[in-house]
């Protein structure tokens, strides 16, 4: 017998690698699946197979979320599809390159992929879900979110946006019955690195996680309602200790008067 459906979830780059597999584990789930990427025949050829595989109902919207009106598509039918309760935000582009040798063309592009995309379909999903009382924002940022040297530093400052953002919306919305998971995966098994030039296997194989791997942990993470998930930190208690450090110095960061060591000497 065909399990009830969980409500749908709309994932975005969901084509290949991690949104792939974020819908095939979806669906696997019971929910109904949206899936939205530019690639369209990769995106038919999935939802056919999940829908045969599964049972469950897929949709396809082809779009590219770094293009206003395509946007503008996936805004609307996530405001008018009460169905959705389940947002993914996955589409995403980085690179590795140096910021001095990347093309300030390219690094507003990711921008609007990386940044602008998130936050317009968050902005779409957020009022339906508050009104149902419920509903899930995952937001797919990365280690560099907290690491900016690591890589390109457009992409390190548009994943700590990500990651700041989702805080923000769990503060606005946890107690409206709306939950908030940011993902931060370390280095993944995806094509993100053949595309920006570096082939995967030229990765250490020990910082390398297979990205079915990670969508994995990133479920048991939202299972257990966690806000920040990073798959790849063994110690957690690191984390712990980071978000305890933010947390104190908080309150302590606006004053009508400067810290005494920026005051002049007499």
């Amino acid at each position: 017998m065909t399990q009830a459906p969980l409500g749908t979830a709309l994932v975005t780059g969901a084509s290949s690698g991690i949104g792939a597999i974020y819908a095939e584990r979806l669906a696997r789930r019971g929910h109904d699946l949206i899936l939205v990427a530019r690639q369209g025949d990769r995106l038919r050829a999935l939802a056919d197979r999940l829908a045969t595989e599964t049972g469950r109902r897929v949709d396809v919207l082809v779009a590219d979320l770094g293009d206003r009106d395509a946007l503008a598509t996936v805004e609307a039918r996530l405001r008018e599809d009460s169905s959705i309760s389940l947002l993914v935000n996955n589409a995403g582009v980085g690179t590795h390159a140096p910021l001095l040798e990347s093309d300030v063309d390219r690094m507003t592009a990711m921008i609007a992929l990386n940044v602008t995309a998130p936050t317009r379909l968050a902005y779409a999903a957020a009022p339906g879900f508050v009104a149902r009382g419920r509903g899930a924002i995952v937001n797919i940022s990365s280690i560099v979110a907290i690491a900016p040297e690591i890589l390109n530093g457009v992409y390190g400052g548009s994943k700590a946006f990500v990651l700041a953002f989702s805080q923000s919306l769990h503060h606005e919305l946890a107690a409206k019955g709306v939950r908030i998971q940011a993902v931060l995966p370390g280095a993944t098994a995806t094509e993100f690195w053949a595309t920006g030039g570096i082939p995967v296997e030229q990765l250490p194989a020990d910082i390398v996680m297979r990205a079915e791997d990670l969508v994995d942990a990133a479920l048991v993470g939202f299972d257990r309602g966690e806000l920040v998930t990073i798959p790849s930190l063994h110690a957690a208690e690191a984390w712990g200790a980071y978000e305890a450090a933010r947390q104190t110095m908080s309150p302590q960061l606006s004053s009508n008067v400067p810290a005494a060591r920026y005051l002049n000497a007499a």
